[in-house]
């Protein structure tokens, strides 16, 4: 079995993610018309279930895409393919569960009363780690000039869609200058996030985040540190709007996601930031390391 083996489920069908599995009329293929969640485990278990579905929830809602199967039904079919995976690989480390539901496939046309059923796609792969060097020096990021984040009125960042254009290109333009991420701007020039995480700031102890009101996704991660993980440490944490000059003024920076947790950031064009033992970044990652462990215990009907 290759080491970049992915297990897929499309539709309760179990397969190897290299075989074709949907049909070219499928609309998140053709329109992107879909939505995603990405769950990972923690000692097995898979964390945030429930605030991962409800935001899938949401997404669903604002496409006014109908979810026809439930919580259980789904979490059945997540274990199933976590099994499928380790079986084929005898892999026993951490996972990464992608699920991907799209509004299904009919006839070509824009419309969605031409969409059949919805469908979906889930994927599972070892959860990916931050390199070497990126948790020794913290990752870079550029901040994006070719294109801005697109704004909540026209296709709102809190809407987890199968659309990723926006974040590809600004990735594109981060990565031609050598970064490893891209730190995306809004249309009023206020800072938004990064490709796929959340980014917050550490200035005189206290940590500081971009509002939801920018434009941004309502990350997983971002909402554990502002209810549970910062107060829990002792740190202060407010949502604040800012702006690229203000980010000289910063001493840490670090993204949030479900997959990596806190990722410290080492510098921002030419920009650079604290990053080692003695940051609030590292308090706060072992901080979040502590409270994923209880969670995973907390939830045995979550073992996968």
């Amino acid at each position: 079995m290759p080491a970049s083996f992915i297990q897929a489920n499309t539709n309760g069908r179990l397969h190897s993610a290299a075989e074709p599995s949907i049909t070219p009329l499928n609309r998140g293929f053709l329109y992107g018309d879909a939505i995603y969640e990405v769950w990972r485990t923690y000692g097995g278990v898979v964390f945030g279930w429930e605030e991962h579905f409800q935001r899938l929830e949401r997404s669903a809602a604002a496409l006014h895409l109908a979810l026809p199967w439930t919580r259980a039904v789904m979490l059945a079919e997540v274990a199933r393919t976590v099994a499928a995976f380790r079986k084929a690989t005898a892999f026993a480390g951490e996972v990464y569960i992608r699920l991907q539901v799209s509004r299904g496939a009919g006839p070509i046309g824009l419309d969605v009363a031409l969409a059949d059923e919805a469908e979906y796609v889930l994927l599972v792969q070892p959860c990916p780690e931050n390199s070497a060097a990126v948790q020794r020096a913290g990752a870079t990021l550029s901040i994006a000039h070719s294109l801005r984040r697109n704004p909540i009125a026209s296709l709102s960042p809190a809407w987890k869609t199968g659309n990723y254009l926006n974040n590809i290109l600004g990735l594109r333009e981060a990565r031609s200058r050598g970064a490893d991420d891209v730190l995306m701007l809004n249309l009023a020039g206020e800072v938004t996030e990064a490709s796929t995480s959340n980014v917050a700031f550490v200035r005189d102890g206290r940590v500081l985040t971009p509002p939801l009101g920018a434009g941004i996704l309502e990350g997983i991660t971002r909402g554990l540190l502002l209810r549970t993980i910062a107060p829990a440490a002792g740190v202060p944490v407010a949502e604040t709007v800012l702006r690229p000059e203000e980010l000289a003024g910063m001493s840490e920076c670090f993204m949030l996601s479900s997959t990596k947790d806190l990722t410290p950031v080492g510098a921002i064009d030419h920009l650079k930031f604290k990053v080692g033992a003695d940051t609030v970044t590292a308090r706060l990652k072992a901080a979040f390391a502590q409270y994923a462990r209880e969670s995973a215990a907390a939830h045995p009907e979550l073992k996968v």
